[in-house]
């Protein structure tokens, strides 16, 4: 009998040693799938880093849904996506993986800034978007160079951004996040639809828009009517605009009705014909997606989207709305790391200092000139 449980013992070594062979195999297997995951899209936008561990504590709650959000970095406006990050990292438990999508140049700058202390246990990849797609589909004005945003058209090709996920979080570089983000990643959409924004018209924002704004919340704000081609879509000019600066995208549905080429028409088409209304309020990225979404899109809760914030430097809302809001959205000309914005303390509370020095939020005017 001796012998026999000697022979059982060799047996369960044997097992043991076995499952660890596999499981060792399977390690450097997802590993090298993970690795996979770094191919070179057809767009040409590199994934450059990608930091697979997830925290301990959501490895242990099984949590293990990835959340994938789609972030814009430009150099000029770095700090505003690293705080926007950290807003919605610091306020969720699940399983958040965050798409950087910026340009060569600013790669070093944002790879250092993540090794800051309250960021490096953050799931990113940072992807090279390649501004050459966008030839012949965005007039330049050679005058204004600077002007040209590459990155705002990042939105449009989110399929190429984040090839494996079904459904994908986009948001701007100048929100803060106050709750936790499954649930607006959670917000439903109705079958046939691709994204869901929120509507201009019967947001919350609106209620209190500035007198005098126009029509800044109609199609007629966004496109030019004069032009045959935009009345022959016969699109009612009073429509509702919606915001596009925070969406939810199903990537499935997004792919099966070709949106990215749909979008990227009517910039080639603008190009030709000047489609877009002059009177434009906020950035060219707007109307391409108010044709394609046209009756076509379902909504996010107004409160995952409370905007305006930085288009005057007045105060629109009582801080105990600002408190309730789940995202504060500075779009407009007053940015919160600028100088006169309103309720840039909450921006602060979740910006992370550069650890270069290169980018510096402007102070407010101190409280002595304020009285003046």
């Amino acid at each position: 009998s001796s012998s026999f449980s000697v022979n059982i013992s060799i047996l369960i070594v044997a097992v043991v040693i076995f499952l660890l062979v596999i499981h060792h195999n399977f390690l450097s297997l997802s590993d090298f799938l993970r690795r996979e995951l770094s191919d070179p899209s057809p767009l040409g936008l590199q994934p450059i880093d990608f930091i697979p561990a997830a925290p301990q504590r959501l490895t242990e709650e099984g949590n293990d849904k990835e959340i994938s959000v789609v972030i814009a970095a430009s150099d000029e406006r770095l700090g505003g996506a690293i705080a926007a990050m950290n807003s919605i990292y610091q306020h969720t438990r699940s399983n958040v993986v965050f798409h950087i999508v910026t340009l060569n140049d600013t790669v070093d700058h944002l790879r250092m800034w993540l090794r800051s202390t309250p960021l490096k246990n953050m799931r990113y990849r940072i992807l090279d978007f390649d501004p050459r797609v966008l030839e012949g589909k965005v007039q330049v004005d050679p005058q204004k160079t600077d002007t040209f945003k590459p990155l705002t058209f990042a939105r449009f090709y989110l399929p190429s951004l984040v090839p494996h996920a079904e459904k994908v979080i986009y948001v701007d570089d100048d929100v803060i996040v106050q709750d936790d983000i499954v649930e607006l990643y959670n917000t439903p959409l109705k079958p046939g639809h691709a994204a869901a924004f929120s509507d201009d018209c019967d947001s919350t924002s609106s209620k209190v828009a500035v007198r005098g704004a126009g029509n800044q919340y109609n199609y007629i704000g966004f496109l030019d009517y004069k032009k045959e081609t935009i009345r022959k879509l016969a699109m009612k000019a009073n429509t509702c605009s919606f915001n596009p600066g925070v969406f939810v995208a199903n990537l499935t549905e997004w792919k099966l009705q070709n949106i990215t080429k749909q979008l990227e028409k009517w910039m080639a088409l603008n190009v030709v014909e000047e489609l877009y209304s002059k009177t434009l309020a906020g950035s060219i990225t707007t109307p391409p997606l108010l044709i394609v979404f046209y009756k076509q899109h379902s909504s996010i809760d107004p409160m995952w989207n409370v905007r305006h914030l930085g288009s005057s430097a007045g105060k629109r809302y009582s801080p105990q709305f600002v408190k309730a809001a789940k995202l504060l959205h500075w779009n407009g000309h007053f940015k919160p790391w600028g100088r006169t914005a309103s309720y840039a303390e909450v921006w602060e509370k979740w910006y992370v200092p550069d650890p270069t020095g290169k980018f510096s939020p402007l102070r407010r005017h101190s409280e002595a000139y304020e009285a003046k």
